[in-house]
């Protein structure tokens, strides 16, 4: 007798562990409830053929996940707050064995492997890295036999509550791949402390956790099997408003859609190379607070420091992440001079900054 799971909650559910493949059956069943609204006391079955279809579907997107292991170049100033060793997950998608990744993964880096679904590892180089979107692009040096490339869907598909999987890869370490439900809570824009902003992003809860960090780069998949975003980060706040809900930040794949093929023929993006200052800041009650400044930075040069408030750039006010970065991006070179006008304890002052191209600043990993 088949057993019919029903969408309810996410966190509703209580499942055992399992497989990879009973996982996998597990969702699409679920999702294939919520998709036709069968009744937990229906007498029906829903047809065998339609769920199984989305059961292959599921499964091929799965067999497409690879875990990306890294380690980053001697003396890589991303080591400080990323580590020198990296571990997350990927997924093909080109004939070429292309792997789609989160970037922040391969900075800098000087050996990429990757990790079958059969626990093979496979050697890797870097094509591209884009800090605009924070997308990494890497390629097997030797071919991944029997993968077929997942296809890509669409942010303008995704409805509130609709359920999703997030699959991580297989880690050098012995960490098995795996696969979660979840579920859209949120789409909106987001603005990270390190200098960074998308327009639009996915968040999901409950909170995908698999492994040491194997969320980083997790693809997330529709119950079509299709490439919905790559998993960027652990966040308190899925919901976005006043109310905690632990969760995770996807980068959609709409935003890697239209520069591809640039950042495959060029390394990134052109919107890529833009201002750095080389702040850590968050928001404040309308207050753009610094609260951490790096090392031999553009910011620690001009005299920034943690606890400063940025209140203007160029002379126009600025009361969240977002603004600031918008502004400080909006000029014709990266290294175009900025004024800020910064209050630094009582005192208001004027600070210009000569700021760096971000891509200039790294070490590049050997293939870019």
């Amino acid at each position: 007798m088949r057993t019919l799971f029903i969408w309810s909650d996410p966190g509703s559910i209580a499942a055992p562990k399992m497989s990879s493949l009973g996982k996998l059956a597990l969702v699409a069943l679920v999702a294939f409830a919520a998709a036709t609204g069968v009744q937990a006391q229906a007498t029906g079955q829903p047809s065998p053929n339609t769920a199984q279809v989305q059961i292959d579907a599921l499964r091929r997107a799965n067999d497409a996940v690879v875990g990306v292991q890294v380690t980053a170049a001697d003396g890589a100033r991303s080591a400080q707050s990323l580590g020198q060793r990296r571990s997350g997950s990927g997924v093909v998608i080109a004939a070429d064995g292309l792997v789609l990744t989160i970037g922040y993964l391969m900075l800098e880096a000087a050996q990429i492997d990757l990790i079958t679904q059969d626990r093979r590892t496979v050697p890797a180089k870097a094509v591209a890295y884009d800090s605009a979107t924070g997308f990494g692009l890497v390629r097997p040096l030797v071919p991944l036999p029997g993968v077929v490339p997942v296809v890509m869907g669409s942010l303008n598909e995704l409805e509130m509550g609709q359920p999703l999987m997030a699959a991580t890869g297989a880690t050098a370490s012995g960490e098995e791949a795996d696969v979660s439900m979840t579920r859209l809570v949120s789409q909106r824009a987001f603005s990270g402390s390190w200098e960074y902003h998308i327009d639009a992003a996915i968040f999901t809860s409950p909170p995908v956790t698999a492994g040491s960090g194997n969320h980083s780069g997790a693809p997330l998949f529709n119950q079509r099997g299709e490439l919905m975003g790559i998993g960027s980060l652990l966040v308190g706040d899925a919901l976005g408003v006043n109310r905690r809900m632990p969760g995770n930040m996807f980068v959609p794949v709409d935003l890697l859609k239209p520069i591809l093929a640039e950042m495959q023929q060029s390394g990134s993006s052109r919107q890529s190379h833009r201002p750095w200052l080389g702040v850590t800041s968050s928001d404040q009650g309308g207050r753009v607070q610094i609260v951490r400044v790096s090392p031999d930075s553009p910011a620690e040069v001009a005299g920034l420091q943690a606890g400063d408030l940025v209140l203007a750039v160029d002379d126009t006010p600025v009361a969240t992440l977002e603004s600031f970065y918008k502004k400080l991006w909006d000029r014709s070179a990266p290294d175009e001079a900025v004024r800020l006008r910064v209050l630094k304890g009582a005192n208001i002052q004027l600070i210009v900054v000569k700021p760096q191209d971000r891509m200039l600043t790294l070490k590049r990993p050997s293939g870019i």
